[in-house]
């Protein structure tokens, strides 16, 4: 069972991951790397909620880690919850922060990533994540001879190449910003901390 403390740190990363996609990403059409990146092109091709893409997405992901690690499952499963449900309950509030604060496409690609990849940060940093693709590329890297980090950025690249081929190469550009500004965040949170996980959800 997941601490209180832990629980109190998941809901507070889940809300800066939630204002970072809903409030920045979303209102440009930008992606972000993980499975939150293929969440944001199935909103924006298919109108998709983009929480509920999330927990889809993670199934299988999370059927693996139930077989493979209890212990990585169980410190992902309230993360992946929680900001899924919380970034579904932020999204009808997208019109209202813009009209306070509406920033071009290439700042809110990078305050975007700097929000999710500090809630995130926080998260790593307390043990607890929200799976995705770095618990993919941590089974991956079992069966192919890369690093877990080279595999992330390979799943990345794809997704918002494939999210660039389907909306526009501004999307692919402003992606990559929201990339090295959530890796930073992250990078900066868990710098003390000893981590080497990763930080996509």
């Amino acid at each position: 069972m997941l601490s209180f403390r832990k629980h109190v740190i998941i809901v507070i990363g889940s809300f800066l991951i939630a204002m970072g996609t809903n409030f920045f990403l979303v209102p440009q059409k930008v992606l972000d790397g993980g499975v939150i990146g293929i969440a944001l092109i199935a909103n924006y091709v298919f109108d998709l909620h983009i929480g509920f893409v999330i927990i889809l997405c993670s199934v299988p992901i999370f059927i693996a880690a139930w077989v493979l690690n209890r212990e990585i499952f169980y410190n992902s499963l309230s993360g992946m919850l929680i900001s899924s449900f919380v970034i579904d309950l932020l999204s009808p509030y997208q019109a209202d922060v813009l009209r306070l604060f509406a920033p071009g496409a290439i700042p809110s690609a990078m305050i975007g990533g700097a929000l999710i990849g500090t809630g995130l940060g926080l998260m790593l940093r307390n043990d607890a994540s929200t799976g995705g693709t770095d618990l993919l590329a941590h089974f991956l890297s079992k069966y192919v001879p890369l690093n877990v980090g080279i595999i992330i950025l390979l799943m990345d690249a794809v997704i918002i190449g494939i999210g660039g081929a389907l909306l526009s190469g501004s999307t692919f550009v402003n992606s990559i910003f929201t990339i090295l500004s959530g890796g930073v965040a992250t990078g900066l949170c868990t710098l003390k901390h000893g981590h080497r996980r990763t930080r996509r959800i």
